[in-house]
């Protein structure tokens, strides 16, 4: 299936595997690569050393288009850039609007610059900047997400912008592609449909608890950075929703200490990344940390498996995944029942 964004990134499918912290690394990146589908490298819970290596890593994996994604308000973004267009890797995504000079020195070395967005605004600034996709994510996705229902936000996008405009929020089989394409869009993005799968090194137990959920255990919660967050609701979550300031503001600087050993950060620069994270957002000190170290809380859980203790990012979809197939069996089977959808739909007209 051809569309504007195979066209531009040179993959099969219009099917974008978004850059998960600590769940997109190589082997998810590289199977769904290999699927025929966008992988995106997630970057922001790398060191620098650590980023170059997981590129190589995934080039020597496999030989198809992947991309890497980056915090735009990061410190060392532009070193994090640097690496990137060194490597030769196909894409930059952003979760935040990149700065003009940062596209402009992208797209100068011949990388595709696609940042997420969350409303129609964004898009159209980053469009006004350069950008040569945008994904646009509905308040159904994971992670720290907005009020707009995909159905809404998207066709505003669509309307409002005159490049290739990838869906997210709410997609995880055939019809939904169709449905993104029939609304104007150029493919769908999906990340928990990805973490649900066996490629992705998420551990066993917390791959189980997210097929356990129902919809109505995926919410949205300022409790842990001030910032509407969607996730599963966690023995972590009732805490620090119903915790004091007090306690709050210890858990914090515990939680913070650790992501601040691990990642090799400064107080000073943690605190710097914390505030820029408040978007004119009022943040106690408590949240201020917590958006710090938040890659920390994602940690516990994606790779320590520690349900209890970890934020659990996740799309309302986890509350229809029941299975766990290859990047593989998952790419295809999407592309078949959108096959089979758009058919029954031309031979119903």
């Amino acid at each position: 299936m051809e569309t504007a964004l195979t066209r531009l990134v040179g993959v099969r499918h219009p099917i974008v595997q978004t850059g998960m912290g600590w769940v997109a690394g190589p082997r998810l990146v590289s199977a769904a690569a290999d699927a025929g589908a966008l992988g995106i490298l997630a970057s922001a819970t790398m060191t620098l050393d650590r980023l170059r290596d997981a590129v190589r890593e995934v080039k020597s994996r496999t030989h198809e288009p992947f991309g890497v994604n980056l915090r735009a308000d990061a410190g060392d973004a532009g070193e994090r850039v640097r690496i990137i267009v060194d490597e030769g890797v196909r894409v930059a995504s952003f979760a935040l609007a990149p700065s003009p000079g940062l596209i402009a020195e992208l797209k100068e070395a011949g990388v595709v610059v696609i940042p997420s967005v969350g409303a129609r605004r964004h898009a159209e600034k980053v469009a006004a900047w350069g950008a040569d996709a945008v994904i646009v994510q509905g308040g159904e996705g994971g992670g720290h997400t907005g009020e707009v229902a995909t159905t809404v936000l998207l066709p505003q996008v669509v309307d409002a912008v005159r490049i290739p405009v990838v869906a997210a929020g709410g997609f995880f089989d055939g019809r939904g592609l169709v449905a993104a394409l029939a609304y104007g869009a150029a493919g769908v993005a999906m990340g928990t449909r990805f973490l649900l799968t066996s490629d992705s090194t998420v551990p066993d137990a917390v791959k189980a608890r997210y097929l356990a959920a129902t919809v109505r255990d995926v919410t949205v919660t300022r409790a842990v950075d001030g910032l509407p967050h969607r996730m599963l609701r966690t023995e972590l979550v009732e805490a620090l929703e119903h915790a004091g300031r007090t306690r709050t503001l210890l858990q914090a600087v515990r939680r913070a200490a650790g992501f601040r050993k691990l990642s090799g950060l400064t107080w000073r620069r943690l605190v710097r990344d914390g505030l820029a994270m408040k978007h004119g957002k009022d943040l106690t000190w408590s949240q201020v940390l917590l958006a710090a170290n938040t890659p920390m809380l994602l940690k516990s859980a994606m790779v320590d498996g520690r349900t209890d203790l970890g934020v659990m990012a996740s799309g309302q979809v986890a509350g229809v995944i029941d299975d766990l197939p290859s990047c593989a069996e998952l790419v295809e089977r999407i592309m078949k029942e959108a096959e089979e959808v758009r058919e029954r739909l031309t031979a119903s007209w």
